[in-house]
């Protein structure tokens, strides 16, 4: 039994892994292929917000690998192709319609607002997921976590340093306005949206397993893909896709690279996300997601040649500072409680040694 515990752990923290490295991928990449998309004369906001949950389909490849090896392990009689039940697809289509109001609320920040300014306002999101998180989930708070909140917070701060003239050319006033509010609130969205993930895999009454996480997310993306379309037909932007694709900057091939891409990267991204949660928590999804947003400045400066000023290097170091502070206090409170298991063994232990021989 004792070994089984310890694989399961092991395994856990692969998944872990996996999932943030999965993360950092998306979370650093979706942003900046959405980015380009409208910098290079993309304007329709609702298929940049489909196009965030659109790649939901790839979810199927390890779905798919996960049956046979369960039917082989198990055998035939012994599994189910789907492991969901109704309670859990219920919450899961419910999240999956937030999600997709987020995507769009998302896309409008991005769409009106510098990356730099929009990462400021999405590390935001941090404080909603620790406040939603300590509502719903009753998330214990440390010093350390605590410290973390407050450095990364800061550190986004920090950005906002050197935001002014920071509004596009061309860009109205109105337009810039509008994209600060969407941003705020989709952070406010998203940070509810995490704890709800959360909440939702603690009072299933199912064993939650990485098959079933994958099919949530799989259930979660299509329903805010729906969401979307439902938009996307609104706005006609599927009559408008061929004619903008013509006049893309980057020609007309490129621009349906740029929206494969950006599908692609933002299913890793959601991936992560339901990974992180399953593996831990809502809190460590948050303070992750906020850890990568000056990695996506660094990167936005590679690669749209924005100037790195020292605000952006005071942030990126703040935010380092509160991912290390973190599992810092992680690592140091997992010993705390292998020790005192190891004192309550060792008790049991001795008591069990006192007791005489033959007495009752």
């Amino acid at each position: 039994m004792e070994a089984q515990a310890m694989m399961s752990n092991t395994l856990r923290k692969t998944v872990l892994v996996l999932s943030c490295i999965v993360l950092a991928i998306g979370n650093c990449g979706g942003p900046l292929v959405m980015r380009l998309y409208f910098v290079k004369g993309g304007k329709r906001i609702w298929l940049s917000s489909c196009l965030e949950t659109a790649g939901w389909p790839i979810t199927f490849i390890p779905l798919i690998i996960s049956y046979f090896y369960r039917r082989k392990t198990q055998g035939p009689a012994n599994t189910k192709l789907i492991l969901m039940k109704y309670p859990v697809f219920i919450a899961t289509a419910v999240i999956g319609l937030l999600t997709g109001l987020d995507d769009f609320l998302y896309a409008n920040g991005v769409a009106h607002l510098p990356i730099s300014t929009a990462a400021i306002i999405l590390a935001s999101h941090l404080g909603f997921t620790a406040f939603f998180a300590f509502l719903l989930v009753k998330q214990k708070f440390t010093a350390y976590s605590v410290n973390t909140i407050f450095l990364l917070t800061v550190g986004s701060g920090v950005l906002a340093m050197h935001t002014s003239g920071d509004r596009p050319k061309g860009e109205s006033s109105k337009l810039y306005v509008l994209g600060f509010v969407m941003m705020l609130a989709g952070a406010a969205l998203y940070g509810l949206v995490l704890p709800m993930v959360e909440l939702m895999y603690m009072k299933a009454k199912q064993a939650i397993t990485c098959t079933l996480v994958l099919e949530i997310q799989l259930v979660m993306c299509f329903f805010a893909t729906l969401f979307c379309i439902f938009g996307m037909l609104i706005n006609k932007d599927f009559q408008a896709i061929p004619r903008e694709a013509r006049q893309y900057e980057l020609g007309e091939t490129k621009y349906y690279v740029v929206l494969v891409w950006s599908a692609i990267l933002w299913q890793f991204f959601f991936l992560g996300v339901v990974g992180i949660i399953y593996c831990s928590s809502s809190l460590l999804s948050g303070i992750m997601i906020a850890v990568l947003l000056p990695v996506t400045e660094i990167l936005a400066v590679i690669i749209f040649h924005e100037k790195f000023k020292a605000e952006k290097g005071v942030a990126l170091v703040l935010s380092l500072w509160g991912f290390v502070s973190y599992f810092y206090g992680e690592i140091k409170h997992n010993k705390t409680k292998d020790d005192e298991s190891t004192d309550k063994k060792t008790q049991l232990s001795q008591a069990t040694e006192m007791i005489p021989i033959g007495a009752p």
